[in-house]
């Protein structure tokens, strides 16, 4: 019984479900964090090394977002164990025994994350209509293609330079993980008069102090090539990208890629978490001690989720980024006054915002406080 409840707190989870198939090797697991403010929306995230406990944080880092962002929906998430490179007949069998094995979870919504995207959820579709982040073809607004996540950061990037001592003309970004995400902010960020002087995906990483050509990396990920195939550059390993003087450091990647043990090796002045809980709190509160602001993913990166919600909602393509820039600047100037007034960590004061939105959510409800499940599908 210890093993059970060893993630349960005041909000949660709800429910986490394991999910196993052998017919077709699905191993998954759902968490259902707590759902005071509505059904959770959050992604599927697919990847040989994902875990519970990694899908539990998720979680309640979806929470905590949908929360802040002010939208009707509690937090949960899936992970699915499997190489997101397989062949799309094989990954389509598993998505489609994952969309069905959780036919009857209703307070879960299925969306696109790391590994999956808008034709994964066209599958969890065909099979039940509890998704969002749809192919525009038919009737979704497609996050990653109009970029909203990457949107939403950059709008986030502008208003934290409000508190920090340069402009974002000629600023120098690095962006470690570019996929849907980092390319969509460094391509914002640069359309601004930002410098990408280094980038980073799976394979390697490239720099270029004089700036790399956005334009050429974009063409060479949209042909299913790695940034180390752009010749202008270095090429350097993966994690050197952490080593990269610059001015904004932008994760958009895994959880935890800054830690203890390398957040030293940082040398920037503004990280904007464009990945979910891609800093440990050791290494948050490390940086905030070298004066160095770091705003949290939670609050950063919610652009894909407010564009998800607002397409489960009908709401039209056009109204998506007005929106996402609404929310997110105003959330994030809330919580940087915040830190200041009262001498938090960013974390904290963002914490703190959500908190009180989901704690009033479930003064309302008949239950106010959840017991943790866990089932076996």
């Amino acid at each position: 019984m210890a093993d059970m409840f060893q993630y349960a707190d005041e909000l949660g989870p709800l429910k986490i479900i394991h999910v196993y198939e052998p017919s077709v090797n699905l191993k998954a697991v759902l968490v259902i964090d707590n759902i005071a403010k509505g059904p959770s929306i959050g992604g599927v995230r697919m990847a040989t090394d994902v875990s519970t406990e990694e899908c539990v944080r998720l979680a309640r880092a979806m929470t905590f977002k949908n929360a802040a962002a002010g939208l009707p929906h509690g937090g949960g998430k899936a992970v699915l164990y499997g190489d997101p490179k397989m062949p799309l007949g094989e990954k389509s069998q598993l998505i489609r025994a994952l969309a069905n094995a959780l036919r009857n979870e209703n307070t879960y919504i299925f969306a696109p994350d790391m590994g999956t995207d808008e034709q994964c959820m066209a599958w969890v579709r065909d099979e039940i209509a509890r998704v969002v982040g749809l192919p525009r073809e038919i009737g979704g607004i497609p996050l990653d293609e109009i970029g909203a996540t990457g949107w939403g950061l950059s709008h986030v990037v502008d208003v934290a330079l409000q508190h920090c001592d340069f402009e974002l003309q000629g600023a120098r970004v690095v962006v470690q993980g570019f996929g849907a995400v980092g390319k969509n902010v460094a391509r914002f960020l640069a359309d601004k008069g930002a410098l990408l002087v280094a980038v980073a995906d799976s394979s390697g990483a490239v720099k270029k102090d004089t700036g790399l050509d956005i334009d050429a990396l974009l063409a060479l990920k949209n042909t299913g090539k790695s940034v180390t195939e752009y010749d202008q550059a270095e090429r350097i390993h993966r994690d050197a990208v952490i080593d990269v003087a610059c001015d904004i450091w932008i994760p958009a990647a895994r959880p935890d890629v800054i830690n203890e043990n390398n957040v030293q090796r940082l040398n920037t002045k503004l990280v904007v978490e464009g990945a979910n809980i891609p800093l440990t709190h050791a290494a948050e509160k490390f940086l905030h001690d070298k004066g160095v602001l770091c705003v949290p993913d939670f609050i950063a990166n919610a652009g894909g989720v407010i564009c998800a919600a607002m397409e489960y909602h009908g709401a039209s393509e056009s109204s998506v980024l007005q929106t996402i820039e609404d929310k997110l600047r105003r959330n994030t100037q809330q919580v940087l006054t915040t830190m200041k007034q009262e001498n938090i960590l960013p974390r904290q004061a963002a914490m703190n915002l959500a908190s009180t939105r989901i704690h009033k959510a479930m003064s309302f409800r008949r239950f106010s406080t959840f017991s943790c499940a866990t089932d076996f599908v």
